[in-house]
């Protein structure tokens, strides 16, 4: 079967080989794939800053946003041939950490788990995988190709799980307005389930785009271009950022009305300085009963949030999401960012 692999830590190794089935030892339902998502995570494995092979072994399948249907199952273990699913990524680490053994793998304190596609197990990147049943998630059949969407869903649905826990420490929290900054495909995501609980949304980006500004409208949102500099006084509730770029982490901090929240969602690559005034964003968050968090990954409640919320999206807002689709033989330009993409998927249909 084909598979999609690379030699983690070594730059620009990707590759399409044939390899054998999945082996059973990988879980009992057997999924034929549909379509992978690529995002920033499978460009740094690629270009060997990142990624682990499995244990005695020197490649590694890529993938982790997956969308299949399932060929072959065990009876009664809550799947059947034809259903439409998605994997879960992370696995829980071996010891358990307290995290790990409530079932927050997503949370894990000594970082032995395990991923999909990402450490030290094979991803969803082939024809075929197999696949634990109580690390898969089934899907209503009329979402469709957008289902590849529900692991970055996942990631948002987590996000938004994390702020409004840490919003419940007032009993006064009622926040109205939310600011997304990056218009990538989990920023949309992040202002779609903010449109969901009624919030006033605001996504900024530093790029023009006629077709982001049409999806943020039909939210019922408003588009920025810029930088957060610009928006003058606007503070917002709820502030998601979502590039992942250092210099507007750094202007996210302190941006928000009194008792706002910062999310951190976008992971930064290392070895960036700036000047910045501790005693003025201490003495700001401090005294406004400011909260900054950071958050990666997702546990099964999250896919489970994530897929709910997909259910109640506009499908064909959904499928705008969707810019690119690529076969498997020339996956690698997947990886190769163009500039109208928003997603871009492998497809194996």
């Amino acid at each position: 079967m084909r598979a999609l692999t690379v030699a983690p830590t070594v730059a620009n190794s990707a590759l399409i080989e044939d390899i054998p089935p999945p082996p059973e030892s990988d879980g009992a339902v057997l999924v034929r794939s549909l379509a992978l998502g690529v995002c920033g995570t499978d460009r740094e494995i690629v270009s060997g800053a990142y990624g682990w092979a499995p244990p005695g072994q020197k490649r590694l399948v890529i993938g982790h946003e997956s969308l299949g249907h399932v060929e072959e199952a065990p009876a009664n273990c809550g799947f059947a041939a034809g259903d439409l699913v998605v994997g879960i990524v992370r696995r829980p680490d071996p010891v358990p950490c307290p995290a790990c053994a409530v079932g927050e793998w997503d949370m894990c304190r000594n970082g032995r788990y395990t991923e999909r596609g990402i450490k030290e197990r094979n991803g969803f990147g082939a024809d075929y995988f197999r696949i634990e049943p109580e690390f898969l998630v089934k899907l209503d059949r009329g979402l469709g190709a957008e289902g590849v969407l529900v692991e970055p869903a996942s990631v948002v649905a987590k996000a938004w799980d994390h702020t409004e826990r840490i919003g419940r420490r007032s009993r006064a929290w009622q926040p109205k307005t939310l600011l997304v900054t990056g218009a990538g495909p989990v920023g949309l995501l992040a202002a779609l389930l903010g449109a969901q609980r009624g919030l006033d949304v605001h996504v900024l980006d530093n790029r023009d785009s006629l077709e982001k500004r049409l999806i943020v409208r039909e939210l019922g949102g408003t588009f920025h271009l810029g930088s957060l500099s610009e928006l003058d006084d606007f503070k917002p509730d709820i502030l998601m950022e979502c590039t992942g770029a250092p210099i507007v982490a750094r202007d996210a901090l302190g941006r928000t009305s009194s008792g706002g929240i910062v999310c951190l969602v976008g992971v930064s690559a290392p070895g960036h300085q700036f000047d910045l005034d501790i005693g003025a964003l201490n003495r700001t968050m401090v005294l406004d009963n400011d909260a900054v968090f950071g958050t990666v990954n997702a546990n099964r409640k999250h896919y489970e949030d994530a897929v709910d919320a997909l259910r109640r999206a506009n499908k064909a807002w959904l499928s705008r999401l969707i810019t690119r689709r690529v076969p498997p033989e020339q996956w690698t330009q997947a990886l190769e960012q163009q500039p109208d993409d928003i997603k871009v998927i492998v497809d194996f249909s």
